[in-house]
Parts: C-alpha cells; sequence; structure tokens
C-alpha cells in the first residue's frame, strides 16, 4: 500500500513542476522605463576627477569646468594639485595654458580642447556637446539607445561618439551623472563628478 502512495504523488509532482513552469514563461515582461524629462542648464561648476587613453598614452588628474553661455573655463590639475593645463573660452576666442607657461590661442576652444590630455592624440571632444552629455540630457539629435530603471539614459550616440552613463547621484529620474564614459575609436575618457553646482 505504500509503495501505491508514492507511485501517485510523483505525477502530481511532476503536474505541479509543469504548471510553475508554465506560469514563469506566461508571466509578462517588465514594461520599458519611459524617458525621464531632462533639461540641460546653461551654467554649472563641476569638480571631479578625470582619466583619458588613446590606446598607447593616459593621463589621469583632476578636473574643474565652469560653464557659462559665453564662457567656459576648463583646468585640469595633477595628482599633486598643480596645474597641468587651463583652457579659457570667451567671446574673443580661446586660450590654452600649460604647465610650462606655453600659450595657444584659438579661434574656439574646440581647437584647444586635447591640449587637455598631454600626450594623447584623437582627444577632439566637442565642447558644446560635452557640456549636455555629462548632464544626461543628449541634444534632439543624438540617439539614446538605452535607459536604466528611472528612465535615465544609459547610454548615447552622438556624432560618433559613445556615452556610457555608469552611476547617477540618485535614484530620482532627474539625478546628474556622477560616472561616465566617454568614447570614439581609441579615445576614451572617463570622469568621475565629485561635486556638481547648478542655479
Amino acid at each position: 500500500m505504500k509503495s501505491c502512495v508514492c507511485i501517485l504523488r510523483a505525477p502530481a509532482a511532476a503536474l505541479a513542476a509543469s504548471l510553475l513552469a508554465a506560469a514563469c514563461v506566461l508571466t509578462p515582461p517588465a514594461p520599458p522605463a519611459e524617458p525621464a524629462a531632462r533639461q540641460a542648464v546653461d551654467r554649472f561648476l563641476l569638480m571631479g576627477r578625470l582619466s583619458a587613453t588613446d590606446g598607447e598614452h593616459s593621463a589621469t588628474g583632476r578636473l574643474e569646468w565652469q560653464h557659462r553661455p559665453d564662457a567656459d573655463r576648463w583646468t585640469v590639475f595633477n595628482p599633486l594639485g598643480q596645474i597641468v593645463a587651463r583652457i579659457e573660452d570667451g567671446q574673443d576666442g580661446a586660450e590654452l595654458t600649460l604647465a610650462s607657461g606655453e600659450h595657444r590661442h584659438a579661434p574656439q576652444a574646440a581647437d584647444l580642447i586635447s591640449g587637455l590630455f598631454p600626450g594623447i592624440v584623437d582627444a577632439n571632444l566637442p565642447p558644446a556637446r560635452l557640456a549636455v552629455w555629462i548632464q544626461a540630457a543628449p541634444p534632439a539629435d543624438a540617439e539614446v539607445r538605452t535607459l536604466d530603471a528611472q528612465g535615465r539614459p544609459a547610454r548615447a550616440i552622438d556624432q560618433g561618439w559613445s556615452i556610457d552613463y555608469l552611476a547617477y547621484r540618485d535614484e530620482t529620474p532627474g539625478a546628474l551623472p556622477r560616472l561616465l564614459d566617454i568614447f570614439r575609436g581609441d579615445f576614451r575618457l572617463r570622469l568621475t563628478i565629485d561635486q556638481w553646482e547648478t542655479p
């Protein structure tokens, strides 16, 4: 009689397992996140750390960037706190000052931006686009490939550049990025933003 009970239980267990598997298959996936409304501000001050590489050479340091509608100032410091390079960009053009005291002038900051990464080639970042990339508010003609659970950009593609948003300051939809990778070809820039000041 005991063996008979065991024989009857086996089909019941198999039926329960198959029903459970079917329920898992029929459970619909979570709907994709809706894009969060994000608006870039036209002035900010950020402080953080950067590391850049072109596949052969690398540079690390601290970054201070003051951005206004009519002017920008980027300052890169080495790990000891000494200025490596500074670009000041305004209505009269742009000037790069290096630690050696050398000065270079150009009509716009885009012509000098690679000077912030001495020894690295192909660091031709577009400053105007960079100002909105770092706020996770890509321009309308950029492609946002993926969103995170809060609807914020996780990866965007713009003018051949890829921007990966690896961490935000908090879990709110409007939070500013804390860690991002920007890359094209062999050039890769990682920014860790420690402090944001916005209006």
